[in-house]
């Protein structure tokens, strides 16, 4: 076990300088705000902004402009084509694909060297970090790691010959130390494959006769990938595949609605179960308590970042824009962040809301545009989440996906919210599941409730459950079929849910 012995040592160090930031966070950001800004001042983007001039949060926001990806795609494109020093002040050869769900297209997010090593790769090593301080005992490097990544084809760029694109967890993959690849399943070659379908088969085949201590996943696509791996093995559960399985990293999506189903595939009351916060942009949260449902904001992976109330939010117009210092509790907030993969006051698409300021947690809320409000409602995805979690809970049901949108009022009709309900198992009566999910709503969310009031402006809530495969057969047809992509969970229009049911068959 020297390898165990070692890497509790580099673990003792890593905590400390945890503990660091977690008792000067306002310190720790402006050391990485300070390194950003001489790093950036030799850019392109930097000296068109005059990074050189800037010597304090308020000139850096006087300066330079927020962005969204309408903006980064100029250049982008341009890093494509082989040009050098436009965002970070070294080459930059990786673009990750991002699976965000706020757009159609694709996005390509630059990935450097840097970014890689001090934020994606740091936030992994941190995790395992934070989990053996808090298990001490477990020894995670005597079994394999099994990861459930996404379509992760890297595809050579033609215009340079020199640069790739793929999935953020291709990039990944590609490019891991040796200290994480001896431990890491499946193969390369079967991680790397692009055809998820196939994938999944070689993923169950190749791991059902190892020692998996850990698996990382989306939790939607890690049921996917067991359910046939307990098909090919005649097992119950996954314990009985895998003895000593002890942990599940997940993020992507709010685990609640599939914490029941997880409790049934590893019936085990020890079992652990991590949240981090990862995107193709940034490696941003890790849950440090045991048994919690929060995450720490890591704030020394070369990252600065700001916020915007949701309230003022106006996209990169918004002029309500602050540091951490200045943040609330219990406020809905845009991410905002500037990197050392060359992101400058990007709008990262993502809101949270702090748990905690000493030290700072924090809670993913949804999208800035994921939401509904139609009517007035302001319904989040954090809203959706709790109160589908509490239908379930009330009727034994069980979901895969599920997708809502507005019903639009009419002559002599109020609007009101379509769910489109993929269930792993049916409610035991339909119509409590609707009234709970009703309920759950208008007590956590009043804007929701004034609106439902007599059924003035919204009508009860309407739930149309639809066959197994209904959303991967949406994202297959997309090009979206992989365990990178997500299924959008809120609309403010019916384009995505009308989508989906065109091609369903109704239960």
């Amino acid at each position: 076990m020297p390898f165990n012995s070692f890497f509790s040592w580099i673990i003792k160090k890593r905590i400390h300088q945890i503990d660091l930031f977690r008792m000067y966070p306002k310190e720790v950001q402006n050391e990485v705000f300070e390194r950003l800004v001489l790093q950036g001042a030799q850019t392109v983007y930097g000296k068109q902004y005059s990074f050189d001039k800037i010597s304090s949060y308020q000139d850096f926001r006087a300066s330079v402009p927020l962005i969204e990806y309408d903006e980064l795609k100029p250049w982008v494109d341009r890093l494509m084509k082989g040009e050098q020093m436009l965002l970070w002040p070294a080459d930059t050869k990786w673009f990750a694909k991002s699976s965000g769900t706020t757009s159609e297209r694709s996005k390509l997010i630059p990935v450097t060297k840097e970014s890689l090593e001090e934020c994606h790769y740091k936030g992994g090593k941190d995790l395992l970090a934070i989990y053996h301080h808090n298990h001490p005992n477990r020894k995670l490097f005597t079994g394999k790691h099994l990861i459930v990544g996404g379509s992760a084809e890297i595809n050579l760029n033609p215009e340079t010959d020199d640069s790739y694109f793929g999935d953020l967890s291709a990039i990944i993959v590609k490019n891991l130390p040796w200290w994480a690849e001896i431990r890491r399943t499946p193969a390369k070659e079967i991680a790397l494959l692009s055809e998820w379908e196939d994938k999944v088969e070689r993923m169950a085949q190749s791991t059902i006769k190892q020692d998996v201590k850990i698996i990382a996943g989306v939790p939607s696509w890690t049921m996917v990938l067991a359910s046939r791996i307990l098909e090919i093995t005649g097992k119950s559960n996954l314990k009985e595949v895998w003895p000593n399985l002890e942990m599940f990293m997940h993020g992507g999506v709010n685990f609640e609605p599939y914490r029941e189903q997880f409790n049934r595939l590893i019936p085990d009351p020890s079992m652990n179960y991590v949240e981090t916060y990862n995107a193709s942009e940034g490696f941003f949260g890790i849950q440090d308590l045991v048994g919690g449902d929060e995450m720490l904001l890591m704030l020394d992976y070369g990252i600065f970042f700001e916020f915007i109330p949701m309230s003022e939010f106006r996209g990169k117009e918004s002029t309500e824009v602050i540091s951490i210092e200045h943040v609330e509790l219990n406020i809905n907030y845009a991410v905002v962040i500037s990197t050392n993969g060359g992101l400058w006051r990007y709008i990262l698409g993502d809101t949270i809301r702090f748990t905690s300021n000493a030290p700072y947690r924090f809670k993913i809320t949804g999208r800035t545009k994921s939401f509904i409000n139609a009517f007035g409602e302001e319904l989040v995805v954090e809203n959706a989440e709790v109160a589908i979690a509490a239908a379930c809970a009330k009727t034994n049901a069980q979901i895969r996906e599920y997708t809502v949108a507005p019903i639009y009022m009419k002559e002599n009709e109020n609007g009101g919210h379509e769910w489109l309900v993929e269930f792993a198992q049916y409610p035991d009566e339909m119509d409590r599941f609707i009234a709970v999910l009703d309920e759950k709503l208008r007590e956590i969310n009043s804007d929701y409730d004034t609106k439902r009031y007599h059924d003035m402006i919204l009508i009860k809530p309407k739930v149309k459950a639809v066959a197994k495969e209904s959303f991967n057969n949406w994202l297959k047809e997309n090009g979206k079929l992989g365990g990178q992509n997500k299924i959008p969970r809120l609309s403010n229009d019916r384009s995505i849910l009308e989508q989906i049911a065109k091609n369903s068959e109704f239960i």
